[in-house]
């Protein structure tokens, strides 16, 4: 056994599947297959189980994979440590923000981020799928009850959604006063793709569940926050995306006495518990973490 072969196990493992495996090492799916068939031999024992679409390690395979992994990583942090001799502090992050809470939040941040490390390249996607980490991407935020257990999860916090609509709306309709209102409202809000709206509303104890119908759906928070300015509608939204406008009165909140939840209350910073983290990623983590834990704080004075 060297270590290309436990290099191979590594890929095998990381992508879930030798075609996948094979695309990222730029070979043939047979060529990963019979490397991986000769690695089995030379140990002795099976590494992974086969599927059709997937392998999974066993716990030999797991141990191996283990070694193989701390070995990469003990690689790439000496070839950073070369590569910067002498240097001021580079580097590439890769970050997926929600498009909401990305832009309206985490974009002041990021800015200043980038102003105190100009070396550090930084590759932000702005998007809301919840799959797992891929190659290009080292932390993902995400608004998430449970996190995968296959990944780090670090919290930013609690995330307040609210029922608001603009004061000319209040004005001409009323707000509504009471859960079953909400039914019969004009509602602006996300959804989710093939899948009845579910609100959870909590009082004390007690939660109540809707089903709810919007009349504007958009994924993208900055779109909502213009149809509940423009007066389309109660909007369901997170506290951030209207929270200027309600402290300038041009937007109304409503049913306060409620914590409303539609895809959760927790907003986590996920990364792979593996993968190697150059300096410039663990220090934009911890950026990050800061910049939530005061903005938390801010909210908590306010409160």
């Amino acid at each position: 056994m060297d270590s290309h072969s436990l290099a191979l196990l590594v890929e095998i493992i990381d992508s879930g599947n030798l075609s996948q495996a094979a695309r990222k090492l730029k070979v043939s799916r047979a060529n990963v297959s019979y490397h991986l068939t000769q690695l089995e031999k030379s140990v002795g024992v099976q590494l992974v189980r086969r599927t059709t679409r997937r392998v999974e390690p066993t716990e030999v395979g797991m141990r191996l994979y283990e070694h193989g992994r701390s070995i990469q990583n003990e690689m790439l942090a000496a070839r950073e440590t070369i590569a910067t001799l002498g240097q001021g502090l580079q580097g590439r992050v890769g970050i997926s923000v929600p498009s909401g809470y990305g832009q309206i939040v985490m974009s002041d941040w990021l800015i200043e981020f980038k102003r105190l490390y100009p070396g550090i390249v930084l590759d932000v996607l702005f998007e809301n799928r919840a799959d797992n980490l891929r190659d290009e991407v080292d932390i993902a935020i995400r608004v998430i009850q449970e996190p995968p257990l296959s990944l780090v999860a670090r919290s930013l916090g609690t995330v307040r959604y609210i029922a608001c609509a603009s004061r000319a709306f209040a004005q001409e309709h009323g707000l509504p006063q009471t859960l079953l209102e909400l039914r019969s409202a004009p509602l602006i809000t996300a959804g989710v793709t093939g899948r009845q709206l579910r609100l959870s509303a909590y009082q004390g104890e007690e939660r109540q569940e809707l089903l709810l119908e919007p009349t504007l759906i958009s994924e993208h928070f900055p779109f909502l926050r213009q149809g509940i300015l423009a007066g389309l509608g109660v909007g369901l939204v997170p506290d951030y995306v209207v929270k200027d406008a309600i402290e300038s009165g041009e937007v109304l909140s409503t049913l306060d006495d409620y914590r409303l939840s539609i895809f959760g209350t927790r907003m986590h910073l996920l990364y792979m518990p593996n993968r190697h983290q150059t300096r410039a990623v663990r220090l934009c983590i911890e950026f990050l973490l800061d910049k939530a834990r005061a903005a938390q704080g801010e909210e908590g004075e306010g409160a």
